[in-house]
């Protein structure tokens, strides 16, 4: 009993941690600093030392891999295994192998990804353009710097860059790498930090030494007309679009559009594709290619392969008979990645911080730090020299009693004490007594003292010309362009990525797809759309609708014309009138909500035909106020077929209505008052949520009922109701201006 007793005894101290004299606490730490003390180190970490190329256009990851080779003496040398070079390189990236084969991969000639590969491979090391293709393990492909990495590390070994320590403090790597060209604009680069990003495209290396010397001989120059536009390893062509390139140039962020190179083969009835946007694979296209003939939307094509070998991409596609490949490749090119946006974020690390630049912003950067790396290169140069002259000047003291220096020598006991009696002796420092007390015995004659002394006065030109040249920034930037031609000269390779010009590139637009002829446009109500063509139309005029709903709008078209549908979600729905199909007057037609997808209980309030977005739009608000939209406003580069936020959600809608020109509006409220002004009063604004300004100056209870354009109005005496200033509040309708118009949207 007495065990079983202190059992249970010692069961409850082990489950009572108080019982122990232990206490449990919980420390409550604020979100704020939770965010600051982890999270914000961690981002700047990544931001900083990961993500975001610098000046010198690599991220650390690239600089710690090309300085290991650099140092494995791999520039000019034999390849070695990849194996190899990932493990020395982690003595500088703590980092997995196979993060750091990643990006050799990347580096590497047999990769492709870049217009200048930096690494020299050998075996196989995939293809930046396929998605599945795999690379062979490091043990198995071996690597060397290629020979324009001599441009990247010109000087180093000069004090052109700081030197750091790496992770452990065990060795020294640079800062940045003293790039002879701009590496920044000629590699293409590509990093997601936290909270931002960085997506910089490559430029023909050629160009970029153009346009650099360029800005250095003139910083207003015009950019564009020297480096034309960006430049792919995978070719292509690239669609030119002067403002959007201008855009990227500015500010550094666009886009532009590359599409993919094909022939016809027709013979054999096939088209071959072979160079593709840089930004996709060969698997991406044809996953969407197999999907669209799975769907229907696409017949001409009767089989697809990937016929990729030894001498490069090639996608092949076989033709039904009588297909136009012209035609198939134009909806290949709209509805497949072959045509693909390239987004830029030209994002780069100055001095630590990340800056988003416009190519003359980054050129600016760059030749500023490139002409401090020259001084840099020129000072060590001129101190070697100074501290050379300054022994050439000791010796040269001793020249004229050369017997003197060597009794001094002969008769001194210590070895100690020689350096001493020859600064006593001649009136030289210490590093010019050692320099003459090493002197050889077989160059201790007139002849080699000489010689030797003859060089103070070439020194001293040559220490002299090179302190002007670091006082003189015009002289740095010749040397800077005289290194920019010869990288032109060595290493400079015609364009990749073919220019195709507006009045080059083949107008490939879905009107052509679509058959152009006139249509009439019925709309109910309650929001039931009907398309009749004229011949169906002259056969059965009489209209069919729901029980309670009525013909709210009817007009003219064609049958390629856009239609935009405004809700009372304040949503406009954008659709083609070619998406529906042409029917009769005796059915009900289609019901927009559903048709396009609508929200529950979301209806139709007015449509329009936009045409060439010419113009402005018109919204008419209840409590008085009227909004003009420019039309272009909701003109959509992208197929959005929805855009939210079309219109003010301030008050009701009252009335809308498409303006080309202006006129004169009356607007009524219900307390039977008329407000007469011209469009002309109102500015348009780009904003489509704009509230509008006050139009009507409305009394409590009272609220806008209608709005027309004068012409379908029955005044009689319209300048009663003109308004000199706005707002106003009108004039009471007289019996004789009042008509039977009825309230509508249209």
């Amino acid at each position: 009993m007495a065990k079983k007793k202190a059992s249970d005894q010692n069961k409850a101290k082990a489950g009572n941690p108080n019982v122990l004299g232990l206490r449990a606490e919980v420390l409550e730490q604020p979100i704020t600093d939770t965010l600051e003390l982890n999270y914000m180190p961690y981002a700047m970490s990544v931001i900083v030392s990961r993500a975001i190329p610098e000046i010198d256009g690599f991220k650390p990851s690239h600089r710690k891999l090309l300085y290991t080779m650099y140092q494995m003496h791999l520039l000019g040398g034999n390849r070695t295994k990849s194996a190899n070079v990932v493990g020395q390189t982690m003595k500088l990236n703590p980092h997995g192998d196979a993060a750091i084969y990643e990006t050799l991969v990347r580096l590497s000639r047999g990769y492709g990804a870049l217009l200048h590969p930096l690494v020299d491979s050998k075996g196989n090391f995939g293809k930046v353009y396929s998605r599945d293709m795999a690379y062979a393990a490091s043990r198995y492909t071996e690597v060397r710097l290629d020979p324009i990495c001599a441009e990247l590390f010109r000087d180093i070994d000069k004090d052109t860059v700081d030197l750091v320590d790496n992770y452990d403090g065990s060795m020294k790597e640079p800062a940045l790498l003293p790039t002879a060209f701009p590496n920044v604009l000629v590699s293409a680069n590509q990093g997601i930090a936290v909270g931002m990003a960085s997506n910089l495209c490559g430029f023909n290396l050629g160009e970029v030494c153009d346009a650099t010397i360029a800005f250095l001989k003139k910083p207003d120059c015009d950019l564009l007309g020297v480096l034309k536009a960006p430049d792919f390893p995978t070719g292509g062509q690239l669609l030119y679009d002067q403002r959007e390139l201008e855009d990227i140039y500015r500010t550094g962020r666009g886009s532009f559009k590359v599409r993919s190179k094909w022939r016809y083969e027709k013979s054999e009835n096939l088209i071959e594709v072979y160079e593709i946007p840089y930004s996709t694979t060969v698997e991406a296209i044809m996953d969407k290619t197999a999907e669209l003939i799975k769907a229907g939307k696409i017949k001409e094509i009767a089989d697809m392969r990937d016929e990729t070998d030894l001498s490069g991409l090639k996608l092949t596609i076989d033709l039904k008979r009588g297909t136009d490949p012209d035609k198939l490749m134009a909806k290949l090119f709209k509805m497949t990645p072959m045509q693909d946006s390239y987004a830029c974020n030209f994002n780069i690390l100055i001095a630590g911080m990340p800056r988003v630049m416009g190519v003359r912003e980054i050129l600016d950067e760059w030749t500023g730090w490139r002409m401090e790396s020259v001084r840099r290169r020129v000072f060590f140069d001129m101190k070697k020299k100074q501290e050379k002259l300054h022994l050439l000047q000791g010796l040269k003291k001793i020249l004229l009693d050369i017997d003197r220096a060597i009794k001094i020598i002969r008769e001194t006991e210590e070895d100690a004490e020689v350096v001493p009696n020859l600064m006593i002796g001649f009136g030289i420092d210490q590093v010019q007594a050692d320099y003459v007390a090493e002197i050889k015995l077989r160059n201790i004659n007139k002849e080699y003292i000489l010689k030797r002394t003859a060089e103070v006065d070439e020194l001293s030109a040559e220490i002299e010309d090179l302190q002007d040249l670091v006082n003189k920034p015009e002289r740095v930037k010749k040397i800077i362009i005289d290194e920019l031609r010869n990288v032109k000269n060595k290493y400079a390779l015609p364009r990749r990525t073919e220019i195709l010009y507006e009045h080059q590139a083949e107008a490939v637009v879905e009107e052509e797809e679509i058959p152009d002829y006139p249509v009439h446009l019925f709309l109910s109500r309650e929001g039931y759309f009907k398309k009749i063509t004229p011949q169906s139309l002259r056969m059965a005029s009489e209209q069919k609708f729901k029980e309670g709903d009525s013909l709210l709008r009817s007009w003219e078209a064609s049958n390629r014309d856009e239609l935009l549908v405004f809700t009372d979600k304040q949503q406009c729905y954008k659709t083609r009138l070619s998406d529906f199909d042409d029917t009769k007057a005796s059915v009900l037609g289609d019901y927009l909500p559903t048709k396009l997808g609508m929200d529950p209980e979301e209806k139709v309030v007015w449509v329009c035909l936009p045409g060439d977005y010419s113009g402005d739009l018109l919204f008419f608000f209840e409590n008085g106020k009227a909004a003009r939209v420019e039309l272009k406003g909701y003109q959509t580069q992208t197929r959005r077929k929805r855009l939210t936020g079309a219109y003010s959600d301030k008050s009701p809608l009252v009335s809308a209505c498409l303006l080309r020109e202006d006129m004169e509006i009356a607007v009524y409220s219900n307390e039977v008052r008329v407000l007469l002004f011209s469009t002309a009063a109102l500015a348009p604004k780009a904003t489509r949520t704009t509230q509008g300004v006050g139009v009507m100056t409305l009394k409590p209870k009272y609220k806008v009922d209608k709005v027309l354009p004068l012409l379908e109005t029955a005044i009689a005496n319209p300048a009663r109701y003109r308004a000199r200033t706005l707002p106003a509040a009108g004039a009471l309708l007289k019996d004789e201006d009042s008509g039977n118009k009825q309230l509508s949207l249209l």
